[in-house]
């Protein structure tokens, strides 16, 4: 069992209200992952969770019981750092046996943790390896071993990517999605990358100043963000916000649309421009067209488009797509 709920939980420390009042509902075996800028409180909540900081007020209850007040060590969880946090003198074998030592777990079941681990992280190579010797995915990987041996209820994963190049990134991405098939097991995972969470989340919560905005799947939170924050937040490249002169009938202030919705036309549409920067990506190409009246938009079109730098271009808009924001920046719904 991993199901985890938050009641009206709060954080603060002296004056500053870092997480205020918050409900969440995490189940049993799902990835959800916590995603927002640098302060929004997502690492902040997940350590309030682990137990490595104390909750000013409301509940955190695991399984069904109350741990608001629970020991770290008693909560049954598992926390990977951003950092690691391996003993460099030790071999890997003993990095990961080291916390069922503290346990005094008998030796053989030691060993057979220790080889069930590193079977399913492919590091039967590196067990006597010490971490220096270890590239930082490997690293990361004998850190995740080190949380699997002990079979948590839930895994804390606190920005475990951060540290490393982007193609290892796209390497552990898959493992850790991989690793969750495999185990089944409760994953919360709070990264500040929007990509990161988009690929490997069955559920996303996007924090802002201490708030969770919406909670949902990616798919939702793409095409349904309940307001401009999250619209702007999830995609990449980031939505296109075109503010409006006087509020519409409908009260919208402000529209939004994504770049791959905007469509090049011969003549008319919404917007006349010019090409501005021109980012050719293979499969794809951005443009970033100078609007007169609007900021520049962000224009995703064909690998093999032609338009170039100072080129006239006409846009339009697939008219189901377009957002549209009132003046607190919350969705109007469509109709």
């Amino acid at each position: 069992m991993g199901s985890i709920t938050l009641k009206q939980v709060t954080k603060s420390f002296d004056e500053v209200n870092v997480i205020k009042p918050l409900d969440l509902e995490i189940r049993d075996g799902e990835f959800i992952v916590f995603v927002g800028p640098s302060g929004c409180g997502k690492s902040t909540l997940l350590r309030m969770i682990a137990g490595l900081e104390d909750t000013t007020s409301g509940n955190i209850e695991i399984d069904g019981q109350d741990a608001t007040s629970t020991p770290p060590a008693k909560r049954g969880l598992a926390m990977v750092f951003q950092s690691y946090a391996l003993y460099p003198h030790m071999s890997v074998r003993n990095n990961i046996a080291f916390p069922l030592k503290r346990a005094k777990v008998p030796p053989a079941e030691i060993e057979e943790k220790i080889a069930s681990a590193a079977r399913i992280l492919n590091l039967g190579d590196y067990l006597d390896r010490k971490p220096g010797q270890l590239s930082g995915g490997q690293r990361q990987r004998v850190a995740i071993g080190r949380a699997i041996v002990r079979q948590p209820s839930a895994f804390l994963f606190d920005e475990p990517l951060s540290n490393l190049d982007a193609s290892l990134r796209v390497n552990m991405r898959l493992e850790i999605s991989e690793l969750h098939k495999s185990l089944k097991t409760t994953m919360i995972y709070v990264t500040h990358d929007q990509v990161e969470a988009m690929t490997m989340a069955d559920r996303i919560a996007v924090f802002n100043a201490g708030v969770i905005e919406q909670v949902g799947t990616p798919l939702e939170l793409y095409q349904y963000p309940v307001n401009r924050f999250v619209a702007g937040f999830i995609g990449s490249p980031k939505m296109n916000f075109i503010e409006l002169d006087t509020p519409q009938e409908d009260g919208a202030t402000c529209l939004g649309v994504r770049p791959e919705h905007i469509e090049i036309t011969e003549s008319g549409g919404l917007w006349q421009g010019k090409v501005g920067v021109v980012e050719h990506l293979g499969s794809e190409t951005f443009l970033h067209v100078q609007v007169e009246g609007a900021d520049t938009l962000t224009v995703k079109a064909n690998g093999d488009c032609a338009l170039r730098y100072g080129d006239d271009v006409y846009l339009g808009a697939q008219p189901n797509k377009i957002l549209r924001f009132d003046s607190q920046g919350q969705t109007i719904a469509n109709g």
